[in-house]
């Protein structure tokens, strides 16, 4: 049986080979399609991404040590009815040794532009699933905390004793995609 996670909460994964989905129902008649962006960040000891490809996004949909893979761009949130809209598989045992931390984020794609934010986004949610098993271990649905908030962090894998957890972050931001990878790289950033 799944677990639902509330904000802040943490579970021992145990598993190597996993998914994360991520799913969202936009609110209807704002006048454009919801695109919500999927991104993970792999960070080290320093709490910076080693190198620019350890930031897996639509642009980027594979991690340079094979650990992660983004299943692509959903543009309008319709990919699935009812489930995940974007996917990233881990493979916690092909993680670069530099890296003790894999965060997971959410943002709006043209939010300020579009005048929207997660206060118009209906049913949320991060969730794990075994990819060996294909049974979900846990879920946490974001609620309706963020109502000016473009961007999201909806949850973290970290290493502690060499044993991978999973905490429902749940932390709001006023940003954009850009935000979070200027916010982790601090190498040089080529768009």
């Amino acid at each position: 049986m799944a677990i639902n996670l509330q904000k802040g909460q943490r579970i021992d994964i145990g598993l190597s080979k996993i998914s994360l989905g991520l799913g969202w129902n936009p609110h209807e008649g704002t006048g454009y399609d919801f695109d919500l962006d999927a991104s993970a960040i792999m960070i080290d000891q320093n709490r910076v991404i080693p190198e620019e490809e350890y930031f897996i996004f639509y642009g980027n949909t594979d991690s340079p040590d094979g650990a992660l893979h983004h299943s692509g761009d959903d543009p309008t949130g319709g990919n699935s009815d009812g489930g995940d809209d974007e996917t990233i598989s881990v493979d916690l045992a092909k993680v670069d040794g530099r890296v003790n931390e894999i965060l997971f984020v959410v943002t709006i794609h043209e939010a300020a532009a579009r005048r929207q934010n997660f206060g118009q986004v209906r049913d949320s949610y991060i969730r794990i699933v075994d990819d060996m098993t294909g049974q979900e271990i846990a879920k946490y649905e974001l609620g309706e905390d963020f109502s000016i908030e473009t961007g999201v962090e909806f949850g973290r894998l970290y290493k502690k004793d060499n044993h991978w957890k999973f905490e429902a972050s749940g932390l709001g931001y006023r940003e954009d995609l850009a935000y979070f990878l200027a916010k982790y790289y601090k190498g040089q950033i080529i768009k």
